[in-house]
């Protein structure tokens, strides 16, 4: 499954395109500067990915495209550590 969308990179300003992946239950995270570019791997993912992800995987179980409850409740455990993590 994979989930892509674009935002504004922290560090330069630059549109970034951003793509979440899950492939055998383990979520990856890539990036690319231009639309025709090469993908970037590895991108740690902040607390904003995780949530742009939890409601990209929420819209599409109500559509029927292939995601199932059990997916969302991984996200919502992923993003509930992220954010006790950032809480200290």
């Amino acid at each position: 499954m994979e989930i892509k969308w674009h935002d504004i990179d922290p560090g330069t300003g630059q549109r970034r395109y951003l793509c979440a992946e899950r492939f055998a239950g383990v979520w990856r995270f890539r990036w690319k500067l231009q639309r025709r570019g090469e993908w970037t791997r590895w991108l740690e993912p902040t607390r904003a990915m995780w949530e742009h992800v939890l409601d990209a995987l929420e819209r599409r179980y109500w559509r029927r495209e292939g995601v199932e409850q059990k997916d969302i409740d991984v996200v919502k455990r992923i993003l509930a550590d992220v954010i006790r993590d950032e809480d200290g």
